[in-house]
């Protein structure tokens, strides 16, 4: 189920590269540039942060849903997908956090 949602939401933020500036939200940040989606990830991981501080789990999945929304716009701005993010997760999964950092570094 997942990754058929992320892939529908993929293909429809693909789309909205097509789509005039003023015929929808996702257009519009794209036109406005990459600054404009950042600060937008931004707003939305503060609120996310806030959401986690309080006690109201639903208000945590609905900003997390906006945090994730505009990861994946960032993502298809930059031509990347969420198949590309869901490999990496898959790559990290059952090695340990510490040894995946200090392969970073």
């Amino acid at each position: 189920m997942t990754d058929d949602i992320l892939n529908r939401l993929m293909e429809v933020l693909e789309q909205r590269k097509q789509a005039a500036p003023d015929a929808s939200y996702v257009a519009g940040l794209y036109a406005k540039g990459l600054d404009s989606i950042l600060k937008k990830i931004g707003e939305e991981a503060t609120e996310t942060i806030i959401a986690g501080k309080g006690s109201d789990d639903e208000q945590i999945i609905y900003e997390t849903a906006d945090l994730w929304f505009h990861c994946m716009v960032l993502l298809a701005h930059r031509g990347l997908s969420a198949e590309q993010v869901l490999t990496e997760l898959d790559r990290r999964f059952g090695l340990s956090g510490l040894d995946e950092k200090a392969s970073r570094e």
